[in-house]
């Protein structure tokens, strides 16, 4: 088979090292990189860190409107399948990049699978929500984390070549756990450059969804948060935030907060593994909180994941400070068994089953 894989942005990234690894001399991929995120931090380092091989298409699309990027997303990625005439397309998530490629695949009669299918908010408010819907409802076959997803397309009616295959991100998380294991150090770079020592206890924060950072005040609000904790807390800035956080910072002199460039995964996970708690707005990075077992708090108003919101691991809350350290203040229980997210072989699990669907009448029934 050749397939031909869509990605643009870190969480998607992460999930495509997973099956660029395992489906490694068994078929061919041909990685597009849409360009969604450009920066060096956000995106070079990532494919260093974890063997994901070099895209054989970079597209270098970013920036602008959301109509106005994924036009061009769908035009550039058209090309590309036109040349390259693949039996799959795959896609990832619900960035902009994953919409595009599957729009840009099904007009051309390419089969697409979406993996991390099935995710709802309930709400066409946020603009993730609107891509992974019209993504989910174009594809042949859909990849489900857990039945709660599963159960989720069966309401849209969508559920009859879906599958459970558990969370792809599970997989990376364990393989570059495994890698960190023997680090004792990572280098942290402060906003202009100067190297940082990491403090002993600390709180990891992540801020990057335009409803926290559309304003000073949602982010106001969760900085002053983590300022008033009892250890500091670590902040990589998202490149989207760096001209307001550092306006917040002399306007506000949040001294406990150590405000450093982007981090590769790698620096990531270990800054979950050695932190106190973690407070985000990352569906990636909550998942991630629970694998840890690290008591998260999530500054969002929708559910990404109900199978982490037990026990008080995984808690929802407002851009309100007061609210936030609520939160933190509560104790996570832990069950020792409950792993709902699958067992780390989501990739091979996949790949399985795309080639069952090959080998068969009905894919050739759609193809190009």
């Amino acid at each position: 088979m050749k397939i031909v894989t869509i990605v643009g942005a870190r969480p998607q990234f992460i999930k495509a090292a997973a099956f660029s690894r395992a489906v490694k001399g068994r078929h061919t991929e041909v990685l597009i990189h849409t360009g969604q995120h450009f920066d060096s931090n956000m995106s070079d380092i990532f494919f260093q860190e974890l063997d994901i091989p070099k895209p054989a298409y970079h597209l270098g699309i970013s920036g602008g409107s959301h109509g106005k990027m994924t036009g061009a997303m769908i035009a550039g990625i058209e090309e590309v399948l036109i040349r390259e005439r693949p039996d799959w397309t795959l896609v990832y998530g619900d960035t902009n990049s994953t919409m595009a490629g599957a729009i840009a695949a099904v007009k051309l009669g390419i089969p697409v699978a979406h993996v991390e299918a099935g995710i709802r908010l309930g709400t066409l408010s946020n603009p993730e929500e609107v891509n992974r819907i019209v993504t989910d409802h174009v594809s042949r076959i859909l990849f489900v984390p857990t039945d709660v997803e599963l159960q989720n397309l069966q309401k849209e009616n969508l559920d009859a070549d879906a599958h459970v295959v558990g969370n792809i991100m599970y997989d990376s998380y364990l393989y570059c756990m495994n890698q960190i294991e023997e680090m004792t150090q990572i280098h942290l770079y402060d906003r202009k450059g100067h190297q940082i020592d990491l403090p002993e206890r600390y709180y990891y924060l992540t801020c990057h969804r335009q409803e926290n950072t559309y304003d000073d005040i949602p982010l106001r609000e969760i900085l002053k948060a983590m300022n008033e904790l009892e250890f500091p807390s670590v902040y990589p800035i998202h490149p989207r935030n760096q001209e307001r956080v550092e306006r917040l910072c002399l306007e506000n002199h949040f001294e406990k907060i150590r405000f450093i460039q982007p981090v590769g995964y790698r620096e990531s996970l270990y800054l979950l593994k050695h932190c106190e708690k973690v407070v985000t707005d990352s569906g990636g990075l909550q998942c991630e909180a629970f694998y840890a077992k690290k008591q998260c708090v999530t500054v969002f108003d929708r559910v990404c994941w109900p199978q982490t919101m037990v026990g008080n691991r995984n808690q929802l809350s407002k851009a309100k400070a007061e609210e936030i350290l609520d939160r933190l203040s509560q104790v996570q229980e832990i069950q020792k068994d409950y792993q709902p997210f699958g067992d780390g072989h989501t990739a091979e699990k996949v790949i399985g089953i795309l080639e069952k669907f090959y080998d068969s009448a009905y894919l050739s029934a759609g193809a190009v």
